[in-house]
């Protein structure tokens, strides 16, 4: 059936009405940061008055958010990479092995994912202060304390399980009539299958430890550990702070994240893809 010219119209009025409610925020954001004008409570500017970078030099200079930054690039790559590989042998054991107590390990994985991160803080805080038996210390005011708590993700667990679930046993089968032992089998088989819900994982993973609050909150006192969104709320209440320099620092935030999709989205579009395909 041939579109009309109403009908034409309307999907157009309707493109222009989606991207302006997604795209108008950030936009706002990013005149706010490099207006040298101080805008006005309810005052909307198209493009940057006065435009200037003094914003983000005092952000990241005066106010010293390169070190926020730096903070939580350590917490989140380290995480990211230990979440990824805890992940991952998680999910292999519980798609490729049979073991007693392994539907009950995924109901546990599975109902960790429907608690709130407010019911746990109080637990969590005082395993933290405490000294731990392996090391024999407490991990309260270090990296440590941000970055393990969040290394086991029932979410990345649960979307690598179903993943490799995938995978033909067949292949498993053949590779260890060549000889491959169980690493192999792991590393040279079943990761490079499931590579898609890596990137995925990796993008999720970097986005959920990069904008945790609370947890950096409650485990660490230490203002020059503090991360990014920490950091951002004790400079919304600063009087000090013009709201110019507070919407820099937070583009600066945004950067990241943002970054790391548009390097993995390749990745990211095949592991939804073939998700949803699966599915």
């Amino acid at each position: 059936m041939r579109e009309t010219l109403l009908t034409r119209i309307l999907r157009i009025l309707l493109y222009v009405i989606v991207i302006a409610v997604f795209v108008g925020p950030f936009w706002g954001i990013v005149v706010t940061a490099f207006s040298g004008h101080i805008l006005k409570p309810g005052q909307l500017l198209l493009l940057p008055e006065k435009p200037t970078l003094e914003n983000f030099r005092i952000a990241l200079i005066d106010m010293k958010v390169w070190r926020y930054l730096m903070n939580s690039m350590v917490v989140v790559v380290i995480g990211t990479a230990l979440q990824v590989v805890v992940s991952s042998l998680a999910a292999y054991a519980l798609a490729r092995k049979r073991f007693r107590g392994a539907a009950l390990v995924s109901l546990l994985i599975l109902s960790s994912m429907m608690l709130p991160e407010e019911i746990i803080s109080i637990p969590l805080y005082l395993v933290v202060q405490k000294q731990l038996p392996v090391i024999n210390a407490s991990i309260y005011n270090t990296y440590a304390a941000m970055i393990l708590p969040v290394v086991g993700w029932a979410f990345s667990i649960f979307m690598l399980t179903e993943f490799m679930r995938a995978v033909p046993k067949e292949l498993e089968e053949a590779a260890r009539i060549d000889g491959a032992n169980e690493w192999q089998i792991f590393a040279h088989v079943v990761l490079p299958l499931v590579r898609p819900a890596l990137g995925t994982v990796m993008i999720f993973g970097f986005i959920m430890i990069w904008d945790q609050y609370l947890l950096p909150l409650i485990v660490v006192n230490d203002k020059s550990l503090f991360t990014m969104p920490v950091m951002l709320g004790m400079l919304r209440v600063d009087e000090t702070i013009t709201p110019n320099i507070l919407v820099a620092a937070t583009l600066l935030a945004m950067a990241p994240p943002i970054i790391v999709y548009l390097l993995l989205q390749k990745q990211f579009n095949r592991g939804i893809i073939a998700g949803a395909v699966k599915g």
